[in-house]
């Protein structure tokens, strides 16, 4: 179905076996590449076969190390770039900066724009990404970028695993900010809703549950769990507060910075389940961890771009 000699995916050291399983997904081998970096520092790539007219696709998140990921992405699309490339399409399951979306101060940078013109000004002709921290970064790209959606996946997930019961469960946005997102998710599930509204007033932290849990199952959703102190939060409030019963968490993005796992571990969250945009951390066992795939979405988003159909069911 795919001409192995045009089209073309390679990959950095930021996410190889997401990269390998996409690959997988699609029939196509892993083409040949070597990103390394020399003793100061400095990242150098070498492409090792020749993509002169190809539509190449360069499968890289920009997770930590967050700034090295990053240069590797845009020396690998120069590199592809000056090589004659036909079409290069930056495939970033999870983009870095994103958090840094707006001026929350004065003299703040938007570094999600910067980032944004950095990756246009290496060569990118389009990218493909998943589920950015928020809607209007995908508006910061001046060039076209395809924002894939996590929520199915993780509704199937769900659906699979509880079946009928799943009627009887809540879906809870673990703070005011991603409602819209849990609101799809509750709608794809046929749940209910529910918000764990944390206000500041005067110094003091107010938490309130909003919506009915009590004596219920609970899927808190977020796009990304770093320290993983909301998410620890929002599911104590929900017992202590709620009165609900188990609490299960879920989210497209497992930064996992300490402590996350360490808290975690001592939360009352049964298990949380993220996705492969990011690497699986050394001790997600331990904090009751599970990944899920997403190589299937993106290996058919990337064929659809390639094959020029759209993709508006997997995006936004």
């Amino acid at each position: 179905m795919i001409s192995h000699r045009s089209i073309k995916i390679f990959t950095g050291n930021s996410n190889r076996p997401l990269a390998e399983s996409v690959c997988k997904a699609i029939g196509v081998p892993l083409c040949e590449s070597e990103v390394k970096s020399f003793a100061d520092g400095e990242v150098s790539c070498s492409i090792n076969e020749t993509v002169r007219g190809s539509d190449v696709f360069i499968i890289q998140s920009t997770c930590k190390p967050v700034n090295d990921n990053l240069v590797e992405l845009l020396v690998l699309i120069d590199a592809c770039r000056r090589a004659s490339a036909g079409r290069i399409t930056a495939v970033i399951p999870y983009f870095g900066y994103a958090r840094q979306d707006r001026k929350a101060r004065s003299r703040d940078p938007i570094s999600a724009k910067l980032v944004a013109n950095m990756i246009t000004a290496a060569g990118a002709d389009r990218i493909l990404t998943m589920d950015l921290h928020a809607a209007q970064i995908q508006g910061f790209f001046d060039i076209p970028a395809d924002n894939l959606l996590s929520y199915p996946v993780l509704a199937d997930y769900y659906a699979k695993k509880f079946g009928s019961s799943l009627k009887d469960m809540v879906v809870v946005s673990p703070s005011v900010g991603p409602i819209a997102r849990a609101r799809k998710f509750a709608e794809k599930l046929e749940c209910g809703l529910a918000i764990v509204d944390r206000r500041h007033d005067d110094g003091n932290e107010t938490t309130d549950v909003i919506g009915e849990v009590s004596g219920r199952d609970c899927i808190l959703l977020a796009d990304i769990v770093d320290t993983a102190v909301t998410v620890v939060s929002a599911a104590k409030a929900l017992k202590t507060i709620g009165g609900a019963n188990r609490i299960y968490a879920c989210a497209t993005h497992g930064v996992l910075s300490s402590p996350s796992v360490d808290l975690l571990e001592k939360s009352p969250i049964e298990e949380l389940a993220l996705l492969d945009t990011i690497p699986a951390h050394p001790e997600a066992a331990r904090g009751r961890i599970k990944y899920l795939t997403v190589a299937p979405v993106f290996g058919e988003a990337i064929e659809r771009t390639f094959q020029e159909i759209s993709i508006t069911k997997f995006s936004y």
